[in-house]
């Protein structure tokens, strides 16, 4: 097993963000996992149109549907990080792990509760309590930003391309 941080989108609803994911997994040399059914046709001409040239440099995994996911990081021997709504844990007060993968649920109707039951953890963003919940990209990008700053080196980062 890699020890890489895994992005993964559950039954994502809109192309745009996982064009969004593409290009954040790209970025942050994150591989992605897409669990499948999609929301939407999925047509990977329309997505690299939004991810723009970011694909070629993306790691992609797309799964069947959640049990072929699950049992495939299982086998891997990777915890699964949800990130909820309904959790009570913040997303900055635990630690995250070589390996982990962060898993946003779809954005109509977040993660059922066979996801829920196989998350080993649950985090949340805490909002204003007006605001019901981020874009699930800005939320994993948060997520992942704190779980790399604590199980990878910062790069050195050098001049702007």
């Amino acid at each position: 097993m890699d020890k890489h941080v895994r992005l993964c989108l559950f039954e994502p609803d809109i192309p745009q963000n996982v064009g969004a994911a593409v290009r954040l997994a790209a970025g942050l040399a994150c591989p992605l996992d897409l669990v499948e059914p999609f929301g939407f046709v999925f047509d990977p001409k329309k997505l690299r149109r939004v991810a723009l040239d970011y694909h070629r440099s993306a790691s992609i995994s797309r799964h069947a549907n959640f049990k072929v996911f699950d049992d495939w990081r299982r086998s891997e021997g990777r915890r699964l990080v949800l990130l909820t709504t309904r959790a009570r844990t913040a997303y900055t007060s635990v630690c995250y792990a070589p390996g982990d993968i962060l898993v946003c649920g779809s954005e109509s109707a977040g993660a059922p509760a066979d996801v829920h039951a196989a998350a080993e953890l649950a985090v949340r963003v805490p909002l204003a309590p007006t605001v019901r919940s981020l874009n699930v990209v800005t939320a994993l990008a948060m997520v992942a930003g704190e779980a790399l700053r604590q199980v990878r080196p910062a790069p050195d980062v050098g001049e702007p391309p």
